[in-house]
């Protein structure tokens, strides 16, 4: 049991890495037959969005699996037995709050939930600042300045 949790979550986190990897590189956005002819593209906002979602719901299931080797996330300073489905809403609701903000505090990491939070707050930031890159290229290939 204990391998085939942790085989799903090297499966989540290489399907997380290849999505940001492409959104980063271009990839998913290249295979978009033809872009607008507008600075704002609406299929590379779509592909954000579904990155972000991705990476959101990524993080919340490593989150949730963890949590059933050991207390990952604590709630106002306590760690509470819950059942599966508060786990889980936990895990994705801490997973959201820290990819989109730096969270509000109701909720921490613990042991090595820190170590990942603050991988995924990284992503949070990285994402945005790859969006406005893209934008600026898909521009400039198309002889825009």
């Amino acid at each position: 049991m204990n391998i085939l949790l942790w085989g799903i979550m090297i499966g989540i986190c290489m399907i997380m890495l290849r999505s940001v990897t492409e959104f980063v590189r271009g990839d998913a956005v290249r295979t978009v037959p033809k872009l607008k002819e507008s600075r704002f593209s609406t299929e590379l906002f779509y592909a954000l969005l579904i990155i972000y979602v991705i990476v959101l719901i990524g993080f919340g299931l490593i989150y949730f699996i963890l949590s059933f080797q050991q207390p990952i996330l604590m709630e106002h300073g306590e760690v509470g037995k819950t059942n599966i489905t508060e786990t889980m809403i936990r895990s994705i609701y801490f997973s959201g709050v820290t990819l989109l903000t730096i969270g509000y505090g109701d909720i921490a990491p613990v042991g090595i939930g820190r170590l990942i939070a603050l991988v995924q707050a990284l992503i949070g930031y990285i994402l945005p600042t790859a969006f406005v890159l893209r934008i600026v290229q898909t521009g400039k290939t198309r002889g825009e300045s």
